[in-house]
């Protein structure tokens, strides 16, 4: 009843700041904010990646949804859509007390793009460079949403380290409901992209939405300047960047990269083709585009059957040698006596003849050199390569030749190609051809 009578109290008080000035406005939100340092140890994120977790997820998310009139009641009483079964889709939970009250997707680039991207332009935010990806599908057990930040902070804070640290994310898009937008933008400083409210938003049952954009490059300052004087409940600058916190499990795993794909040929057949109509109800392109992503033997028994190629239309398909995300800290060695050269690099992208790498400084081109890769804690690879040219004319991330791949490449390449999840990398000697 307590905690009822708090949330009333905020809620009233939000009402009553609508009258100021939109500056003043979003500095009394951002001091309403109520951060636990030390959450109950019921509490716990990790990401979602069993059929019962993301069965629980997914209901959790009909019902909020149902709720709030963003879609109409499903006879499966699950909201999963074909963004949820990508494997560059990730879904986070919170548990409290081994129930699952929480939950938000992270949907990064692929063949299919963002939901919010049929709506937004979202161009100027792909041309400043780095890797996007869409905040989704949120939503708190009701019993929660009276309790403050409880478990609504932990969430976004493990999103947040998840997007910074896991993902390699340099933008977080949103397309929200206008009267949710005022959170995004006064506490965690998301801007709203220049086109107009979008007055029917289809993927959520035709309501309105408004588009935003964080560059979380620049997130550090901006929380560091507007909470770091503030006290400890109330600084999201410590609470997000600084703030150890036990509840998270993030995934264990043994390559570093960037994607955690869950989704088995079982778990897709059971969410996409058992328990919903999402692949039935898929057109001619997003089947191909799905037959692209999973082309491996044993997802082609569950996907929707193929359409004819004479009805393709001009989709993205992949690159003929598949590259691969990844986030592997590496060293550039430009000679060989202990006076040689040296540049950190940080390896974004692999195949098994080159990677993309970013660097500080500017690479020596078409030279011979050394590269010592860090794959994960304990696998490392030393490779002959080269630097070909700048990825762009503007950017810092330049491409390289593998001259030759050593074992533990080859083991890491034919891994990334072969693994459906990011738990069957753990065995990558088995993958060599």
């Amino acid at each position: 009843m307590l905690e009822k009578l708090k949330w009333l109290y905020r809620q009233a008080a939000r009402g009553a700041t609508l009258v100021l000035p939109q500056r003043v406005r979003f500095a009394v939100y951002r001091n309403m904010v109520q951060c636990d340092a030390a959450p109950s140890s019921k509490l716990s994120l990790k990401v979602a990646e069993t059929r019962e977790e993301l069965e629980a997820c997914f209901k959790l998310l009909h019902d909020a949804y149902v709720h709030v009139g963003f879609m109409k009641p499903d006879p499966s009483g699950m909201r999963a859509t074909l963004y949820h079964a990508l494997p560059t889709t990730t879904t986070l939970l919170a548990k409290f007390d081994g129930r699952v009250v929480g939950t938000v997707s992270l949907i990064r680039d692929s063949e299919l793009g963002f939901p919010m991207q049929k709506i937004f332009d979202i161009r100027k935010i792909r041309n400043a460079g780095g890797n996007i990806a869409e905040v989704s599908a949120l939503a708190v057990h009701r019993r929660f949403q009276a309790t403050g930040g409880t478990i609504l902070f932990p969430l976004m804070k493990f999103m947040y380290q998840y997007a910074t640290e896991f993902f390699d994310t340099s933008h977080l898009v949103i397309a929200v409901n206008p009267r949710h937008i005022g959170f995004y933008e006064s506490l965690l400083f998301f801007r709203r992209l220049k086109q107009n409210p979008v007055e029917h938003y289809d993927f959520v049952n035709g309501a309105p939405a408004v588009g935003a954009h964080l560059d979380l490059r620049r997130a550090p300052e901006i929380f560091k300047r507007h909470y770091d004087a503030k006290e400890p409940a109330k600084n999201l600058y410590r609470y997000f960047l600084h703030l150890p916190m036990p509840n998270i499990a993030f995934p264990d795993k043994r390559f570093f990269t960037t994607n955690d794909p869950v989704m088995t040929p079982e778990l897709l057949d059971y969410f996409f083709n058992q328990r919903t109509e999402v692949f039935a109800k898929l057109d001619d392109d997003e089947k191909r585009l799905l037959h692209s992503i999973y082309d491996l033997p044993a997802y082609k028994a569950v996907l929707p059957e193929l359409p004819p190629d004479k009805e393709a239309g001009p989709i993205r398909m992949r690159r003929r040698h598949r590259r691969f995300s990844v986030i592997c800290p590496a060293t550039l060695q430009l000679g060989t006596d202990v006076r040689a050269q040296r540049y950190k690099l940080q390896v974004v992208e692999c195949w098994m003849a080159g990677f993309r790498a970013r660097s500080d400084v500017a690479l020596p081109i078409d030279v011979p050199c050394t590269a010592q890769v860090e794959l994960g804690h304990a696998d490392h690879s030393q490779l002959t390569v080269r630097v070909l040219r700048k990825a762009h004319a503007n950017s810092n991330t330049f491409v390289l030749q593998v001259d030759e791949p050593d074992l533990a490449w080859r083991k890491f390449v034919h891994a990334l190609r072969k693994a459906a999840t990011y738990g069957d990398l753990d065995n990558a000697t088995r993958y060599l051809e």
